[in-house]
């Protein structure tokens, strides 16, 4: 069996790649990232090290790496003769490697099984965003991608910091993941895949992983910046902090189990475990790491505006998440473009067309005011710097 995986980096590597090895897969890594490329190229395995309370260490071989962007035809090839393509890449990068994956569908024979597509990223339904640029593409008809390729999309949870100087291909994780995949689409089919979760309605996890990890990590970051902390783990050590924190997921377990109807306690115990997870003090992770891409994480539909809305559509006036946006518009990281671009708009635009820019909110929805509101006053902040 052999997998391609788009995205060599700490995920692919750490995560993707390494369940897909352990499920008996050859893992062809394809990345634009030539050094990076070159190295795995070179080597004949890696280790994956699980720290925490019960530390492990995985080796990883079996593998080999090409460069998406100098030898395309090559990862094409692979493609049409692949039984699973992965991706790890971030969600905005989904459509640049949409075209060799079109080309390596229209590649295919017709005698072999329907590829298997999973883009497992940090959005939702972000395997649909791929597939929709897969069909767009020329390379290939739409009937064929029908017959030739099957989509699904996944929900996928693990904690991967930046790693320390040094450390080469072997990359650091937290114990704890999660991939949870929708089985649908394989019409009985799926993968075999251990550690993998298989079900038949995967939007209710997709946004319970959505609106707590991520929600509560990215709140984390911004109230420990705004403490003046530099670790995740001595953010959640701090009383303040980690009362924000639980402040923000108890209005977001509100609306998961309103919404979904997961348990009370069921969520509760979720919750808690995230907790438990964000204080992991074996991971050297930064609030500047998890904190970057301010301007992705406060639009529409992610993390903290998405929640929002729905509470304020529901008639719940979500202080806690209002909180965590304004600690948000304050964060700051050398070298990130999105925390310059989020500046130049709080400088340059009024409280009314910045909400609009940086949420993606109409003005008449009933969160706009109060999140209007939350800009004004960072507004205000910045300018009296």
């Amino acid at each position: 069996m052999k997998t391609i995986h788009f995205g060599a980096g700490n995920i692919g590597r750490g995560f993707v790649g390494l369940l897909l090895h352990k499920a008996g897969y050859e893992v062809v890594f394809a990345d634009v990232a030539e050094a990076l490329i070159n190295e795995l190229a070179a080597a004949d395995s890696y280790n994956v090290h699980e720290v925490g309370d019960t530390p492990a260490v995985h080796t990883v071989n079996n593998f080999r790496a090409l460069n998406s962007a100098a030898a395309p035809d090559a990862v094409v090839a692979e493609i049409a003769t692949a039984d699973m393509v992965t991706t790890a890449v971030g969600p905005n990068i989904l459509k640049f490697v949409a075209p060799l994956i079109a080309r390596g569908i229209a590649a295919r024979s017709a005698e072999l099984a329907p590829l298997q597509v999973m883009a497992c990223e940090n959005a939702i339904n972000a395997t649909d965003i791929l597939e929709a640029a897969i069909r767009a593409d020329d390379a290939v008809d739409s009937a064929d991608v029908d017959v030739r390729a099957v989509f699904a999309n996944t929900a996928v949870d693990r904690i991967v910091p930046n790693q320390a100087p040094g450390q080469g291909l072997d990359v650091t994780v937290e114990t704890f993941f999660e991939w949870v995949i929708d089985k649908t689409p394989f019409n009985g089919g799926e993968p075999t895949i251990g550690g993998a979760t298989f079900v038949d309605d995967l939007a209710p996890y997709i946004e319970r992983k959505l609106f707590t990890v991520n929600t509560g990590h990215a709140a984390t970051a911004y109230f420990g910046y705004a403490a003046g902390i530099e670790k995740i783990s001595d953010a959640m050590a701090d009383p303040g902090v980690k009362a924000q924190v639980r402040a923000v997921l108890e209005e977001t377990k509100g609306l998961l189990v309103k919404k979904h109807e997961f348990g009370e306690a069921e969520q509760e115990a979720y919750v808690q475990k995230i907790l438990v997870r964000f204080s992991n003090e074996y991971l050297p992770d930064t609030v500047a790491r998890v904190g970057r891409a301010p301007m992705r994480k406060l639009s529409r539909h992610e993390r903290f505006i998405g929640p929002a809305a729905e509470l304020a559509e529901n008639g719940v006036e979500p202080v806690a998440l209002l909180q965590a946006v304004g600690a948000a518009l304050r964060f700051s990281a050398a070298g990130d473009a999105e925390v310059a671009e989020l500046a130049e708009i709080l400088g340059s635009h009024t409280a009314h067309d910045a909400t609009v820019r940086i949420t993606g909110l109409a003005p008449e929805h009933a969160l706009f005011p109060a999140v209007r509101d939350v800009v004004e006053t960072a507004k205000a902040a910045a300018a009296a710097k």
